[in-house]
């Protein structure tokens, strides 16, 4: 009989977008190499009708499990069409699964999409909002700019008449633009060169993936993001600046690679927000603060401060 996550890899392929990309077989796979990943699974019958994928590992004889990187969600999927108090059901029963693996140190971010913690709460587990920026639905590109904010609409003109676009960075290129530029801004950059290559190579191989750059006259990149989507919803997660970058420079590149995903999917996320700073620079382009459900558990000391809560 195939394992859980045999069953999970062909319940992926069969249902294709129907499973958000980061609860997805080949995400968890990419983000989780070198480390260990399983997946809960509810079934009525033979049928899948519901899933939680996790990272989990062991420190020092403690158990945990947390958000792999990159990853800003991952959560339960509930099969659609499973409503009230069926879907209430599946989700108990995922949320049994995930008290039963007794980590001493968890935490799992869930879907925009779900929204009820019920189920997990009253097994234990306690619950916090952290926040996301969004356009759902994403702009018609004649409109994109007119709902942002003025201050970024300012000076935008300048940097699309300095730099050009380049809509196929390389990837080895872009990872040592990130590292540079995380070193120049904290001294280290937490991805490495090797995860930064493993997650940009394997989206854009599947055609998931985006990685543009803007360039000055030398051909130097000055700035640049990496988005992955699919036909649900795009994230924006990497980025990086050149120190001398014009000021908005990022602002263009976001606004050119949201009118290329137009007609490619439905939602476009930041992806985070906590931060007030970052939030407001998300908030000025005319995106809607989102909620996104935590739940965790922590049953050792500095626990919660551990996960960063």
């Amino acid at each position: 009989m195939p394992d859980n996550k045999e069953v999970y890899r062909q319940l992926c392929e069969t249902e294709g977008s129907g499973i958000p990309l980061f609860q997805q077989y080949w995400w968890m796979d990419t983000v989780c190499r070198g480390k260990r990943w399983d997946v809960i699974l509810c079934f009525d019958g033979d049928r899948v009708v519901g899933s939680m994928p996790f990272l989990y590992g062991s420190r020092l004889g403690m158990k945990y499990i947390v958000q792999p990187q990159l990853t800003p969600w991952c959560g339960p999927w509930v099969r659609q069409g499973i409503d009230g108090e069926a879907k209430q059901a599946v989700l108990a029963r995922l949320a049994d699964g995930l008290r039963d693996r007794k980590a001493l140190l968890l935490m799992q971010n869930f879907p925009p999409e779900t929204t009820d913690a019920l189920p997990f709460t009253s097994r234990g587990f306690r619950s916090v909002s952290r926040f996301t920026y969004r356009f759902s639905p994403v702009p018609e590109p004649s409109t994109l700019r007119s709902v942002a904010a003025k201050e970024r609409r300012k000076g935008v003109d300048v940097v699309e008449d300095t730099y050009q676009l380049d809509r196929k960075v390389g990837v080895e290129e872009f990872a040592d633009f990130h590292i540079a530029y995380w070193e120049r801004r904290s001294g280290r950059d937490l991805l490495g060169r090797e995860f930064i290559l493993r997650v940009c190579n394997t989206a854009l191989s599947r055609g998931q993936g985006l990685l543009y750059g803007l360039r000055n006259q030398d051909g130097s990149l000055m700035a640049s993001r990496f988005v992955v989507f699919d036909d649900r919803c795009a994230y924006s997660l990497l980025s990086a600046l050149h120190a001398d970058a014009l000021r908005n420079s990022m602002t263009l590149l976001v606004w050119k690679m949201i009118e290329d995903l137009y007609e490619r999917t439905q939602v476009f996320d930041f992806e985070g927000g906590m931060d007030p700073g970052i939030g407001h620079f998300y908030h000025s382009f005319g995106t809607e603060q989102t909620p996104i459900l935590c739940i965790y558990r922590s049953l050792i000391p500095c626990g919660k401060k551990l996960l960063h809560l």
